[in-house]
């Protein structure tokens, strides 16, 4: 039933990449057994692709480039598009955005930002969802929002920049020791040059002033080095591109890194924190 419903909903880059990989595979005369055993999967696998009952996942696509891409890197240019497909659709404006950002700057008050999401934690927290998403779907989302890490390697690199509530690193999902592995990576990502984590902690509130009290957001320069906020709310989103609004948000957000801890002793806590024994 799943797969019946995936064909009838199947995106128009997962039918072209379809089309595409059965033309070049009965081109080069190979059945879908041997291209299967080419690229290290099941003729069923590859009957599901071309027929748009099970897309293409990011590790397939890399594969059929490999063996059936000639050169012309159609399937390497299909990669972003069919990842962008898998991204609810209040988010795939943004996706595109972030991916050829010069800068992201995040703060982020109930969960550790996409961005920054172990597998695991990531697999908690979207599995946890109302309405839960069926198991394709949640491994979809999964593999979607972690292929967003290439941005920390990307070349030339993006500023990276995340400010979180305490309260986000203690709230676990799934597990303590999913936590845990979270926190331990959130640590590591903190450690690349482009990238800078800082917690503003849960206490702020009675020292008179808590600049991010309304909340997410999250501050883009793009490739033209425009500059526009993203806010995401009960899976409604919006891009605000208005300079005057754009410009109070980023003196909203600076106020927010001030009154965070420095990045060394937020990495400190988040350390700390991740060592914590849990029962």
């Amino acid at each position: 039933m799943a797969r019946a419903a995936n064909k009838l909903a199947a995106s128009g880059t997962a039918r072209m990449v379809a089309a595409f990989a059965k033309a070049r595979r009965e081109q080069m005369g190979l059945t879908q057994e041997e291209l299967g055993a080419l690229i290290g999967y099941t003729a069923s696998a590859i009957s599901a692709m071309e027929t748009c009952a099970q897309p293409a996942s990011d590790k397939m696509l890399m594969e059929l480039e490999r063996v059936l891409g000639d050169g012309m890197n159609i399937f390497e240019m299909a990669r972003k598009f069919v990842l962008l497909d898998k991204y609810p659709p209040q988010f795939q404006d943004f996706a595109l955005m972030e991916a050829e950002a010069v800068s992201l700057s995040s703060y982020g008050t109930y969960v550790i930002a996409g961005l920054f999401q172990t597998a695991d934690y990531a697999r908690a927290l979207i599995g946890g969802d109302f309405p839960k998403p069926n198991d394709a779907k949640l491994e979809e989302l999964v593999e979607a929002r972690i292929a967003r890490r290439r941005l920390f390697d990307r070349e030339p690199a993006a500023m990276i920049e995340l400010i979180l509530d305490e309260t986000v690193l203690k709230r676990p999902f799934g597990s303590w020791e999913v936590q845990q592995a979270q926190l331990h990576s959130l640590a590591e990502d903190a450690e690349r040059d482009n990238v800078s984590v800082q917690v503003i902690t849960q206490d702020r509130g009675l020292k008179g002033s808590h600049a991010g009290a309304a909340g997410n957001m999250v501050l883009v320069e793009t490739m033209e080095h425009h500059h526009v906020v993203y806010l995401e709310n009960q899976e409604q989103s919006q891009l605000v591109s208005d300079p005057a609004t754009v410009a109070q948000l980023s003196h909203r957000y600076a106020k927010i890194r001030a009154q965070a801890l420095s990045p060394e002793d937020s990495v400190s806590l988040i350390q700390k924190l991740a060592g914590e024994e849990r029962t």
